[in-house]
C-alpha cells in the first residue's frame, strides 16, 4: 500500500489537498493521471449501467438539498455515529470502531492506548449548510450523503417523460459527503467522494430474482476489467447489519493490504423511499399497469459504487513488478478501458527531423484513444514511465520511419514490438487494445 501511495503521488495520480499549507485531513486531488483514470472508471460503469441497456437512463440531481428530503428518508434521525472522546488525549472517535483491551473489557485508545472515555454520543453525519444571507432555522439545507434520495424524489418526473415500466433504472454519478469522524486508508474512506448509483425500479414479487441478478452483475463487472477472482468476495450482510429499509444488502468486497473493503453495496431497498417521500409530499409514487389495470409501488435494487474505492482496487489489483533484460521493473497491468493512456507517441530522438513524422501519428491515433506524447529522456527510460503508469501500447516513430512509413508498436505486459505501418497504425491499434 505505502508504495502505491508512493506511485500515485510521483506520478500524478493522487496529491494530498492544500499541501504547500501543510495538508487539510481526508481531502486529495486528483493530478492529470488520476482525472483521466477516474473519468475512465465512470465511463466504463456508465457504458455498462447504461449505454448497453435499454431499460436505464441517466439522472444527476442537486448536491444541496431540501431538509424534507432528508426527514423522510429518515437521515436526519439515523444517520449517526456513535462519539466518544478520550479523556487521557482528547482524541475523537467511533465508539464502534475502536479496538477493546486485552480481556475485551474496555475501549482502548488507539492514539494514546486510554481506556477512560467519555459516554458516546450520537453524530449525524450530514453536512449542514444555509442557503441565502441569514443562518437561521429556515435557510438550513444539507450537502447530501448519498445520490439515492435523488433518484427517488425524480421517480414521477421520469416515469412521465421517459414511459418506462418495470423492471427500469436511472443512474447516477455524483459527489455525496459525510462528516466522518475517522476517515483513513488513503482514498478509501474520506469525507468528500463520488458515488457510480443505479436505482432499478422492479415489481416486488421480483425484487429477489433481481437482487441476485444485480450481485452477479457487479460482482462479474470487476472480474472483466482486470482484477482477479481470487480478490474479490460477495458477503451477504446478516440481519443485524441491515439498514432500516433493506430487505437483503450483499458487499462486492476487495482484498486490500489491510483486510476485506467494500468495494460496493447491493441492496434491495423494498419500497421504503418511495412511500416515505409520497407520505411527506402528499405525491403519488406508484406505477399503473395499464395491461392490469393494477397500480403498485415498486421495489428497488440498488447498486451503488464509490470511484475511488474502484480506483484503489483496479491500482492494487493492477500494480506489480518484473524483471526485463535483467533490470526490475514497475508496471501497472491495467486494463485498456481503466488505464489513463491507452497509448504513448515517443520520437526516438528530439532532432526536428524526427518530429513533424510524430506529431502526425499522434494526430492520427488521438481520435481513437487517449495518447500520451512524451519527447524526454532515454527511450528505455520512457518505456519504464509508460509501464509504471499502465499504459498499454507505446508506439515509438525512428529515423527508419522516415524511410519505411512505419512504426514500433511495443506491448506493455510482454514487452514485445512489432513494425506496423503508419497507414494500418489505427486498425492495429484498435486490435490490441481489444475495447
Amino acid at each position: 500500500m505505502e508504495e502505491l501511495v508512493r506511485l500515485c503521488k510521483a506520478r500524478g495520480f493522487v496529491f494530498p489537498s492544500a499541501e504547500i499549507y501543510g495538508g487539510f485531513r481526508s481531502t486529495y486531488d486528483y493530478g492529470p493521471l488520476g482525472v483521466l483514470l477516474a473519468r475512465n472508471v465512470k465511463e466504463a460503469w456508465w457504458r455498462s449501467m447504461v449505454q448497453l441497456r435499454s431499460e436505464v437512463v441517466g439522472l444527476d440531481a442537486s448536491i444541496l438539498s431540501s431538509p424534507k428530503i432528508w426527514e423522510a428518508s429518515g437521515h436526519l434521525k439515523n444517520f449517526t455515529d456513535p462519539l466518544v472522546d478520550c479523556r487521557t488525549c482528547k482524541q475523537r472517535w467511533r465508539a464502534d470502531q475502536l479496538p477493546t483491551t486485552e480481556d475485551g473489557s474496555k475501549l482502548k485508545c488507539p492514539n494514546c492506548g486510554g481506556t477512560d472515555f467519555t459516554d458516546a454520543r450520537p453524530f449525524n453525519l450530514m453536512f449542514k449548510t444555509f442557503v441565502g444571507p441569514v443562518e437561521d432555522d429556515g435557510a438550513v439545507a444539507y450537502l447530501r450523503p448519498e445520490t439515492a434520495q435523488g433518484h427517488f424524489v425524480n421517480f414521477a418526473n421520469v416515469l412521465q417523460t421517459e414511459h418506462l415500466r418495470p423492471p427500469f433504472g436511472t443512474a447516477q454519478v455524483g459527489k455525496s459527503f459525510r462528516n466522518e469522524i475517522t476517515p483513513g486508508n488513503f482514498v478509501f474512506r474520506t469525507r468528500e467522494f463520488e458515488q457510480m448509483e443505479l436505482e432499478y425500479y422492479v415489481p416486488p414479487d421480483d425484487a429477489q430474482r433481481w437482487f441476485e441478478y444485480w450481485c452477479n452483475e457487479r460482482f462479474e463487472w470487476y472480474v472483466r476489467l482486470g482484477i482477479p477472482r481470487e480478490m474479490l468476495r460477495l458477503r451477504h450482510h446478516s440481519k443485524e447489519e441491515l439498514s432500516h429499509y433493506s430487505a437483503g444488502t450483499a458487499d462486492v468486497e476487495f482484498a486490500f493490504p489491510w483486510g476485506w473493503g467494500e468495494l460496493e453495496g447491493i441492496a434491495n431497498r423494498t419500497d421504503f423511499d418511495l412511500k416515505a417521500h409520497s407520505a411527506a409530499s402528499g405525491q403519488v409514487l406508484e406505477y399503473f399497469d395499464s395491461s392490469t389495470g393494477t397500480r403498485y409501488v415498486p421495489y428497488v435494487i440498488e447498486p451503488a459504487a464509490g470511484v475511488a474505492r474502484t480506483m484503489m482496487a483496479f491500482l492494487l489489483a493492477a500494480y506489480t513488478t518484473d524483471e526485463v533484460a535483467g533490470e526490475e521493473r514497475t508496471l501497472l497491468r491495467l486494463h485498456p478501458r481503466i488505464a489513463p493512456y491507452q497509448v504513448a507517441v515517443l520520437p526516438l530522438s528530439k532532432k526536428d527531423t524526427l518530429l513533424p513524422l510524430s506529431q502526425e501519428v499522434l494526430q492520427l491515433l488521438q481520435p481513437v484513444a487517449m495518447c500520451d506524447y512524451d519527447i524526454t529522456r532515454a527511450i528505455g527510460r520512457r518505456y519504464r514511465r509508460q509501464d509504471e503508469i499502465g499504459t498499454p501500447l507505446c508506439v515509438t516513430v525512428d529515423f527508419d520511419s522516415l524511410e519505411d512509413k512505419a512504426v514500433t508498436v511495443r506491448d506493455r505486459d510482454s514487452t514485445t514490438q512489432e513494425r506496423v505501418p503508419i497507414d494500418r497504425l489505427v486498425e492495429a491499434v484498435n486490435s490490441r487494445l481489444a475495447w
